[in-house]
Order: C-alpha cells, then structure tokens, then sequence
C-alpha cells in the first residue's frame, strides 16, 4: 500500500490579510515540495467538504453556525487578533476537516498505509466553541472522533506543533477513551500544556519545552514520556497534528529542531501505530511559518510516512 495525500487548490485561497504570517504561500511550498520526483509513489486526492455530523463531533451546532454565518462574501472577517476568514476561507476549513475524515475513512478501507493532509488553515487551537490561532474547526480531533465510525474505540491525536494544541486538549478532557499529547514550547501562545493538566481520565500528555531546547530534549520528551504514555492508551487509531514551527528557522517559535527531529518523531509514532493500531495512521498540517523549513519538514515527514 501508499500513502495519501489530499490537497486543494481552495487552500491556497484562504484569505488573511497582507502581511499575516499563515498566508497562501504556506500551502504553495508544501505542494510544491510534495511535488517532486521522489514523491510520485503518493495517491493524490481532492479533499471533500466535512459534514455537518462531521464537523458537530467536536463543535456544537451553535458555534457550527456561528461560523458559517460569520464567513464573509467579500473582504476579511475577523474572529480574534490574528483570526481572519474571508470569502473561500469555509471552503478551506471544511475541506481540512473532510480531507481528514476522508484519509481515515481511506485507511479503514484498506486504501493505503497512512495519509497527509495538507490543509490550511490549521485546526488544532479551535476548541470546541471558539474560533482562535488561525483555526476555525479542528479537522485531527474531528478525524480522531470519526475513526470511531469504524470500530476504534480508543483514539489518540500526537500533536508536536512548537504551540500547545488547545483546543484538541479540550475537546478530549472528559472523553476517557481519547487520548492527546503534546510537546510545545513553554512559555508559549496560548498559555496552555501545563504539565500538570491530565484530563479528567489521565488522557492528556503534555510535555513543555523551554525556549532555546533543541532535538535532545525533543527527543527525550516523547522518548520518555509521550510515546511510553501513547502505548499505555493502547491507541486502536492515531492522529499526527503535524507542525513544523518548532524548526529552528521558524519566526514565531522559539525551539531549535530540524527536519531529522521531525523525522524520527514521525518514525516513532508510525512505530507505535504499527505495533497497536495495525499501522493506521493519519496526518493533518498544522504550524509552520519559515517557507524553506516548512517545505523541508512536511518533505522529510511525508518520506517518513511513505516508509513507514
């Protein structure tokens, strides 16, 4: 089997406005990095619009709708301080959270191995009633929530974004049988991913990073705590929320990592994935700010999926 790859053009006509730093251009160095020769073994697919069932596992109906009312035909809505949607930018949330659902409906089927999505806007800071950091609705916790429709009874999001995936966090913390771990930089945006927060059935992981550390203390944190607390869930589905501004060069991390940290955390998860998922695995983008290291990290993490 291969890895999938669902994209669309819609996710490089998300609008937010000039000098925003999660522009269309992050989805442009994606696909074209995704683009080249060695990535012609993919199963490239068009993503599809996420249902309202879909959508409503995670976000109820009120805020479902208070989004879509709010999506502006002309010109830029805004949400919060760096929260933008302007006239395609629903079609591209909604077509992250069905190219989600879609990658795991895919990987049940039997279809492939494991799949990236490489959507904008990212979804991980949409808690279930709030709109904020770029995000609108959060496609790894819905995809984790619909593997459920096949029979997973236990699902985990891995989220190692250099920002603390709130809104995941949140949608999973009295849900017994999902599971969410994150390393992120402390202190950091949005000031969540203590520690000490474990969800009301010890199913959240968090792993701070203090500004400045680098693959070593990457490393370790899901060496020794995140992935050893993965496989006491005992996962039947895993979800990677797949940032990539913990790289070095990003502008709005403080994290010294490289594609080589993403690669073998990707290894790692995947091996996880194997030894109790049965391999089944998905990947959604999330962060990633510098162009050169974003098109690097989402290359070297797609390599590590297609070998997985």
């Amino acid at each position: 089997m291969t890895t999938l790859l669902f994209s669309h053009a819609v996710f490089g006509r998300h609008e937010v406005p000039p000098g925003h730093v999660e522009h269309p251009g992050r989805y442009q160095v994606v696909e074209k990095a995704l683009g080249a020769e060695e990535f012609e073994g993919l199963d490239r697919r068009a993503p599809p619009l996420a249902t309202i069932d879909q959508i409503e596992l995670v976000h109820p109906k009120r805020f479902r709708l208070a989004v879509e009312e709010t999506a502006p035909k002309t010109g830029l809505a805004q949400f919060d301080a760096d929260t933008f949607m302007g006239p395609s930018s629903l079609e591209a949330t909604l077509r992250a959270a069905g190219g989600a659902c879609a990658a795991v409906d895919a990987v049940f089927a039997g279809e492939a191995s494991n799949a990236f999505v490489a959507a904008r806007p990212p979804g991980h800071h949409a808690e279930p009633e709030r709109a904020m950091g770029f995000c609108f609705f959060n496609a790894a916790a819905i995809a984790a929530l619909h593997a459920r429709g096949h029979g997973a009874k236990r699902v985990a999001v891995l989220d190692f974004d250099v920002h603390h995936g709130n809104g995941t966090q949140a949608a999973f913390w009295h849900d017994e049988n999902a599971f969410y771990a994150s390393s992120h930089e402390w202190p950091q945006y949005p000031g969540t991913g203590r520690e000490s927060d474990r969800g009301a059935f010890d199913n959240i992981a968090n792993a701070p990073l203090a500004t400045g550390e680098g693959g070593d203390a990457f490393r370790r944190a899901w060496g020794e705590k995140l992935l050893p607390a993965l496989s006491d869930f005992d996962p039947d589905f895993i979800v990677i929320s797949a940032g990539f501004d913990a790289h070095m060069a990003d502008p709005l991390g403080g994290l010294n990592l490289t594609e080589g940290d993403f690669t073998w955390a990707t290894r790692e998860i995947a091996g996880v994935a194997r030894d109790q998922a049965r391999g089944r695995l998905i990947a959604v983008l999330e962060g990633g700010y510098d162009l050169p290291a974003l098109a690097q990290s989402a290359a070297a993490h797609v390599k590590a999926l297609m070998a997985a």
